[in-house]
């Protein structure tokens, strides 16, 4: 009663101030969310609050370079804590594992297409006929600043070379066609599909074709806001996607288990295979993709509890075959004093 109560006030003339990043595809994402509460609150105010972070700003650093975590959420969640926000909208993927003290996960929405992409340099696709990984030939360099694509493309493609590129979607696709040294990009599906750029895809990548992984969380949007906060809480879970948010809760448990970020290579890949199952497959691998870790399980998950328990089982099975010792060499490595060469 109190909750039906609870939302129908909601229907009354209200407002919920949302936070965001500045970045196209951010405010993107911003309105997938605030279009489907509009849509739900009708007579609700949803104004945007956009803002630039730590992550925007600097776009020379490679994200395995910077080592903390929450590059491009804690500004926000300092205002969110502060009352000036009553909601943020993330890329899950973005979001550390553990939030600071007084921060919840609203709900997570229906999830976009999650793997990696490669997209090849138009130029050379058109010349060559190249329309996948194994097309390239040894020496090609692939675009990207991140260390678990890195790790698992320097394992299935010894060949290749990497480069690093940071910036929004539309800056590195003009990168790639600027660079005579680069050869293709890797970037998620679900963020080309949103600012529709579908259309510069060459393949898709996942473990049954390209054998990458992608990113824990990728294509869901996390929404944050402060805990106990029942009003906007009770409006959030119209928008939860339950599929998406169990198998995400599968992902983030595995990867806190692991003690690990966006800077460190694991990779995921959940799907319902049937009615209820969901088939978790992870990998840690070295940064120079010599050395791996896999895991696959299937399982029955129907409670926030179960997939958190899926996950952490599964990360336990890969510490007991040496994934703590790859991701022990990593950390080591990046806390040591860099040089300049």
């Amino acid at each position: 009663m109190a909750e039906a109560q609870a939302t129908d006030a909601l229907h009354g003339a209200t407002t919920m101030t949302v936070g965001t990043r500045k970045s196209p595809l951010a405010l993107a994402q911003t309105e997938i969310v605030v279009s489907a509460l509009k849509a739900v609150f009708p007579t609700c105010s949803f104004p945007v609050h956009g803002m630039t972070t730590t992550g925007d700003r600097d776009q020379n650093t490679a994200l395995y370079n910077f080592g903390g975590k929450g590059l491009w959420t804690s500004q926000l969640e300092e205002l969110l804590v502060g009352n000036q926000l009553d909601l943020v909208v993330h890329s899950l993927k973005d979001m550390p594992t553990t939030l600071p003290e007084g921060c919840v996960l609203g709900c997570v929405t229906k999830r976009e297409d999650p793997r990696d992409t490669l997209i090849i340099k138009k130029e050379l696709a058109d010349k060559n006929g190249w329309k996948s990984l194994s097309d390239l030939p040894a020496g090609s360099v692939i675009g990207t600043s991140s260390v678990r694509r890195i790790a698992q493309l320097a394992r299935r493609y010894p060949g290749l070379r990497f480069k690093d590129v940071r910036g929004n979607i539309q800056t590195r696709l003009g990168k790639l066609e600027e660079d005579p040294e680069m050869t293709a990009l890797i970037l998620a599906a679900a963020g080309l599909q949103r600012m529709d750029l579908g259309h510069h895809i060459s393949q898709y990548l996942e473990m049954d074709n390209g054998g990458i992984l992608h990113a824990v969380g990728q294509g869901a949007l996390g929404v944050e806001c402060r805990e106990g906060d029942e009003r906007v809480l009770r409006a959030l879970r119209q928008l939860e996607d339950r599929e998406t948010s169990l198998a995400c809760t599968a992902e983030r448990s595995l990867m806190r288990t692991l003690e690990g970020g966006c800077s460190v290579p694991i990779g995921v890949e959940t799907r319902w295979v049937e009615e209820g199952r969901l088939r978790m497959r992870a990998t840690v691998v070295s940064a120079a993709g010599t050395e791996a870790v896999d895991a696959v399980v299937t399982e029955a998950i129907a409670t926030p509890e179960a997939a958190e328990e899926l996950g952490k089982r599964v990360a336990l099975d890969l510490v007991s075959r040496g994934a703590d010792k790859i991701l022990d060499a990593i950390n080591a490595k990046r806390s040591t004093p860099a040089t300049t060469e």
